[in-house]
């Protein structure tokens, strides 16, 4: 699928005999700088329209290998085009111009200048035998103490072993929290925002920032030397680390460090550096088998069914109603979440005596529903190609795998490991309880999702606080969902897909949220679930609440059911992070339009100018006039239009506290 079609140049630059090497990748637009530096160590800085952004220092320290020694340069530049299936697009096309920093220690640097930022990695090219990385050095000096949006760890007392699930921290650099944050992170330069993401992070350990005054610095796990288990789910952990951070054997080239400059919000989003910095598809021939969907979920809603004749839980009649509820509706999986077979057990081979898996296969066959397994990283990892051929026998269609909770070299050898064995066995796969998207999607495109997202699941434990808000004291949610919401799609949204898990029924005000596990509630309105479902990437995607309240919500359900969970293309209409989104995307000739804002109301003019000419019958959901104390209220409204006669045609859309909108335009 893909790759470069056509070299454009390559220039090499005679710097043999200098003692000090000096460079600069130019972005093809010409905007974009990156200026090397490279002596006894390697600097560089980053120039976006004249503008020093930041200085960075790099270096690579393998053991045994002598002091940075600076040879030589050389350049070239080259069009890239993309087929990118399940992708935010389904096809692109870019630019960049390279300079390959060379040194005669053998760890030679490449720098690319693109339109929409700058990347570089580290490539060995004269490695014998094994080698170890005892550190890598990656330190990024902003011009000032510019505002920054962190996502720390939630486990301080080791902050590298968490499940990538924060809100973010908005704060100046000099006020940053002496804590590990996760990637992607984003600093606020005022003229431009630059978001640090990396790509391609295979068998090598992923990278997390500290913030001080106006620097981020890099930070590495180090390679797992012993482990123990939690005896719940049989869970593996690190218990002690080696003092490196990697090991290999031969050349190689190492992740991608990305700096994504965006001079607006809209940009964000659809910045594709991530996709197409990673490698190239290993899955050769027919992909076919590789189906995104929507799918009846168990976990969220507790297996919380009424009005049936059987007792809901982890057991066969309520997962042949789950079936039966996908089939009736078009819906593509269900998902047998925990308690499938005894996690304590660590054996998922063996199921629990509850549930006939067999026969629950067969009669989703019947149906045309396909079963997803979840489990354990390592108790997969552990019965990998026992579990692979049993379940693809059986005619499972994938896993969700969960519970990875670490960054370190052993945990992105795993993770790999198990996309290609399922490969194989043609298995899909949901990956949770891990890092975000660094380049896997796209190697491996039976990943069809990833959680790595302070999700719908977070609101089920999100308690409220007492805290002082102009003089006053109020109570409210601890956590601010809806602004995180308008947030994350922004930054996270950059590096692949989310599975948020949305489609909550019982959706609250800031006033009424309570956390409830049995029936969980929502922040923000019906219509700020339904934008979830157009604004994500989530090409599989959860209904996150039970069949029975669906069925009492026949509108809006019925609206989920039709969206697609894969576009061809995706456009950020307008909006600003933390505050407001609004997104389009097509598929075909359909386009579906959404937004959501934060606890704020407000009112938005959306331009159908994005649209090409037809008629179009547009289905719109919006906040009802009472949404703001109830939050169930919406409208649903539908219009027919011809374009163009008007190119100036708006819609007005009022978002209510915590509020959306979601609109399909069906073209005739």
């Amino acid at each position: 699928m893909r790759y470069i079609f056509s070299t454009l140049c390559f220039v090499a630059s005679a710097l043999t005999m200098q003692a000090q090497v000096k460079e600069t990748a130019t972005s093809p637009n010409g905007k974009i700088k990156i200026e090397i530096n490279a002596d006894k160590e390697l600097t560089f800085s980053v120039v976006d329209n004249n503008k020093t952004l930041l200085t960075g220092t790099l270096d690579l320290l393998l053991e045994g290998k002598k002091a940075s020694q600076y040879t030589s340069a050389s350049a070239k530049s080259a069009k890239e085009h993309f087929d990118a299936p399940n992708y935010k697009l389904t096809s692109f096309d870019d630019a960049y111009n390279q300079v390959v920093v060379k040194n005669k220690n053998g760890v030679n640097v490449e720098f690319r200048a693109y339109d929409s930022g700058v990347a570089y990695r580290f490539v060995t090219t004269s490695a014998k035998g094994e080698w170890v990385v005892k550190d890598e050095v990656a330190a990024f000096n902003f011009a000032d103490d510019y505002t920054a949006y962190l996502p720390y760890s939630t486990n301080p007392k080791n902050p590298k072993a968490m499940a990538f699930q924060a809100t973010y921290d908005v704060a100046p650099l000099s006020q940053s929290k002496p804590l590990e944050a996760f990637l992607p992170a984003t600093v606020d330069c005022g003229s431009a925002k630059v978001t640090l993401l990396e790509t391609d992070v295979e068998n090598y350990p992923g990278m997390f920032v500290l913030g001080s005054k106006s620097s981020l610095t890099a930070s590495f796990a180090k390679y797992p030397k012993t482990f123990d288990f939690y005896p719940w789910r049989v869970q593996k952990y690190v218990t002690s680390t080696e003092d490196y951070i990697a090991k290999g054997k031969g050349n190689r080239t190492f992740p991608w460090r990305v700096l994504a400059i965006t001079h607006n919000d809209t940009e964000m989003p659809t910045n594709t550096l991530a996709y197409q910095l990673a490698t190239p598809s290993r899955i050769k021939g027919d992909t076919s088998w590789i189906r995104p969907g929507k799918v009846a979920w168990d976990w969220w809603n507790d297996w919380g069914l009424s009005h049936v004749p059987f007792k809901a839980g982890i057991n066969q009649e309520t997962y042949k109603y789950y079936i039966d509820f996908a089939a009736k509706h078009g819906l593509e999986y269900i998902i047998l979440d925990e308690g499938w077979y005894t996690p304590k057990s660590g054996d998922m081979l063996t199921v629990i005596p509850d549930i006939n898996l067999p026969e629950l296969v067969q009669y989703g066959k019947q149906k045309n529903v396909g079963i997803i397994l979840w489990t354990v990283f390592n108790v997969l990892d552990k019965q990998l190609d026992a579990a692979c051929e049993k379940y693809a026998a059986m005619g499972i269609k994938g896993f969700k795998v969960d519970f990875l909770d670490r960054y370190d070299q052993e945990a992105t050898e795993m993770i790999y490991r198990i996309a290609e064995r399922c490969a194989q066995s043609h298995l899909v796969l949901d990956y949770h309880g891990i890092f975000a998207p660094q380049g896997i999607t796209r190697t491996y495109p039976n990943v069809i999702n990833f959680e790595a997202v302070f999700g719908m699941e977070e609101v089920k434990w999100t308690e409220r606080a007492k805290v002082q808000r102009d003089g006053k004291t109020v109570d409210e949610p601890s956590k601010d969902m809806p602004a995180y919401d308008v947030t994350f799609p922004f930054i996270r949204g950059m590096v692949g897909p989310v599975d948020f898990t949305p489609g909550g029924m019982r959706n609250a005000s800031k006033a009424d949220f309570q956390p409830i596990n049995n029936n969980p509630m929502t922040m923000g309105t019906r219509c700020h679930q339904l934008a979830h479902y157009i604004i994500h990437e989530s090409p599989l995607t959860m209904l996150a609440d039970n069949p029975t309240i669906y069925e009492q919500e026949k509108e809006c359900t019925a609206f989920i059911y039709s969206l697609p969970t894969t576009y061809d293309e995706m456009r950020v209409l307008s909006g600003k992070m933390g505050e407001y989104i609004i997104v389009a995307r097509r598929q075909g000739n359909d386009w579906y339009v959404a937004g959501e804002t934060n606890w704020e109301s407000r009112d938005v003019e959306v331009s159908a100018s994005f649209l090409p000419a037809g008629t179009y019958t547009m289905t719109a959901f919006t906040d009802g006039i009472n949404a703001d104390k109830n939050a169930t209220d919406y409208s649903v409204w539908e219009e027919q239009f011809n374009l163009p006669v008007s190119t100036s045609q708006t819609v007005s859309i009022h978002m209510a506290s915590g509020g959306g909108f979601a609109a399909k335009l069906i073209r005739k």
